[in-house]
């Protein structure tokens, strides 16, 4: 039992709330944040169109934690089982990025490990993107395929529910009498419906599609004006960094309480012109233009070459969050159309 179908997303919601800690999103204007599921709301709940405003690492990687204390040992608190209903594919991809990071070997940050391992994730699939949605520029798409626990699709008169792991699939054992079988009509709906959706990136994000690999496209740019002049708006807002699901720079610092010193995590930002000033006061990225290259450095070339995937997916959360009206999408496009033109001089050059 992976696939099944069910008439009421609440029936399904309900079973999982009872048995764990439930967030599922709720539309705030154009945008969905996540609130505390209540079983005993009559109303439906909603199926997110698209991904939550807020990134999920907000489950994982808190804004602000103890991560330390002296004299005694601190160890990670107890979490119990929750779920999180309203993941998209994006979200999914970041989460594995996040497990990079916080997972590796003997950097395991054991605080994250508690939270990851009770996570319970309800991804869905997105019906609506956003204009500032490029996943597929990236090699996304707007659907889970790995990742998920459960996923859920909207189809005519109820929902498709996939089991992705092997605690989704003990939970639709465990609930078999609330869903029945999916007829083939309903597969071929829901992936007619994905394949639409495929569709509509596409044609929204034809104008940055990209010659070569991102990662190829900002390391033979690195000298280029491109971040210079795309800066130049740039207010260190910092909401590009808050807003992104994949960005997990923290600094420590030190708090003292009445019985202990404890020391601080929380999470920091590359485009901060004090991130990487040093003792002394040298500081080698003071320019907006550098932090932009630094951070488009990290995502597409530095994190590939450790992890080898990038840690970017698409999600266009920091083109929505910006203040400063800096659009990855047209710094990655104006580095490519360098790329490309310098490779046709190149070849123009070498004809003559």
């Amino acid at each position: 039992m992976d696939t099944v179908f069910i008439g009421r997303l609440k029936t399904l919601l309900d079973a999982v709330a009872e048995t764990m800690q439930l967030y599922i999103p709720r539309q705030v204007d154009e945008h969905y944040v996540c609130v505390r599921y209540d079983p005993a709301s009559e109303a439906e709940p909603e199926l997110n169109d698209v991904r939550l405003c807020t990134p999920p690492k907000e489950f994982l990687f808190p804004l602000r934690e103890l991560a330390a204390v002296f004299p005694e040992a601190l160890e990670p608190a107890p979490v119990e089982p929750f779920a999180v209903f309203g993941f998209k594919a994006c979200d999914l991809r970041a989460l594995e990025i996040l497990d990079k990071v916080f997972l590796e070997d003997e950097f395991e940050d054991p605080f994250y490990v508690t939270r990851r391992e009770n996570l319970f994730v309800i991804s869905s699939d997105c019906v609506e993107p956003r204009e500032s949605c490029f996943c597929n520029v990236l090699g996304g798409k707007p659907y889970a395929e790995t990742g998920f626990d459960l996923n859920v699709s909207a189809v005519p008169d109820g929902y498709i529910v996939r089991a992705g792991s092997s605690k989704g699939k003990r939970f639709l054992s465990a609930h078999a009498s609330l869903f029945g079988d999916v007829p083939d009509a309903l597969l071929a709906e829901r992936d007619k419906r994905r394949d639409a959706v495929q569709e509509q990136l596409e044609r929204a994000n034809a104008e940055f599609a990209l010659a070569v690999s991102a990662q190829e496209i900002v390391e033979q740019g690195y000298e280029s004006d491109v971040f210079d002049e795309q800066a130049a708006t740039c207010v260190e807002c910092q909401a590009c960094t808050r807003v992104c699901p994949t960005c997990h720079c923290f600094y420590l610092y030190d708090t003292k309480q009445q019985d202990y010193f404890g020391k601080m995590k929380m999470w920091d930002s590359c485009m901060r012109v004090g991130y990487a000033a040093v003792a002394g006061g040298g500081n080698p990225r003071k320019l907006l233009g550098d932090r932009l290259r630094h951070r488009l450095m990290h995502k597409f070339v530095y994190f590939v070459e450790r992890y080898g995937v990038d840690m970017c997916v698409g999600c266009g959360r920091c083109v929505d969050a910006e203040a400063g009206d800096v659009d990855i999408r047209v710094v990655l496009k104006r580095l490519s159309d360098e790329l490309t033109d310098q490779g046709q001089k190149a070849v123009a050059k070498r004809a003559k």
